[in-house]
């Protein structure tokens, strides 16, 4: 069966890796609670810490709302400009995805994002837009919006329906985690590439390391890759 989609991860994938200093991270989202401060920032870092644990071993997907709801917080959804501002940074496209979505497209095969995330769905998009890559996507799931987190089965069916591909063994999926992106993608059926070159966190490693169908050290590889399996 010829490639009719590539589907991406995206941070650590489409964004170079940036190692996070979650403590920083939890102060800046602190700022959006009704009572923040120190102790706001030791419970929202627990709460996160909660929900991607279930992530991690239940597939269980989260939102902002919901940690804040696992913290015991009020949410102010107009002062999380400081949380985003910490984000800034960490979400740049690397310069190899706007050609190499181009040339897939160019051949004939669909793109699409499958990303675990807690962010709605319009930050993801703005950030396309911003890096002028939006018009290259043909669908995207953010698991913000759906039951399932990767590896789920359902969270990569999720994101076939949404570029309008039904044979997971057409569809190629690219990530830089071994267990939510390769082990999960292998499990759904896809084939796997790994970009491997993220630093994941102990406590974000899953129970199982997928074995990949292939290795690439950097996006502009791939349509090398994908060339036998068309």
């Amino acid at each position: 069966m010829a490639v009719e989609a590539v589907i991406f991860d995206w941070g650590g994938t489409l964004t170079p890796w940036r190692t996070i200093d979650f403590s920083a991270e939890s102060a800046a989202l602190a700022l959006a609670a009704t009572d923040g401060g120190a102790q706001a920032a030791e419970a929202l870092r627990a709460a996160g810490d909660a929900v991607w644990s279930r992530s991690r071993d239940h597939h269980h997907s989260a939102t902002i709302e919901a940690i804040f709801a696992e913290a015991g917080l009020e949410l102010e959804p107009a002062r999380l400009t400081a949380y985003r501002e910490f984000w800034e940074p960490h979400t740049a496209t690397d310069d190899d995805v706007r050609p190499l979505l181009e040339r897939l497209r160019d051949e004939g095969m669909r793109v699409g994002v499958l990303s675990n995330t807690v962010w709605p769905r319009s930050w993801h998009e703005e950030i396309f837009v911003r890096d002028g890559i939006d018009h290259l996507i043909d669908g995207a799931v953010y698991t913000s919006e759906i039951a399932w987190t990767k590896p789920s089965p359902e969270a990569f069916q999720a994101a076939m329906a949404a570029v309008g591909v039904s044979d997971p063994g057409s569809c190629v999926f690219v990530g830089d985690r071994l267990f939510d992106d390769i082990y999960g993608a292998r499990n759904a059926g896809m084939l796997a590439v790994h970009l491997p070159h993220s630093d994941i966190p102990l406590g974000q490693l899953g129970h199982t390391v997928g074995e990949p169908h292939a290795v690439i050290q950097r996006l502009s590889d791939l349509p090398d890759v994908i060339a036998p399996w068309r």
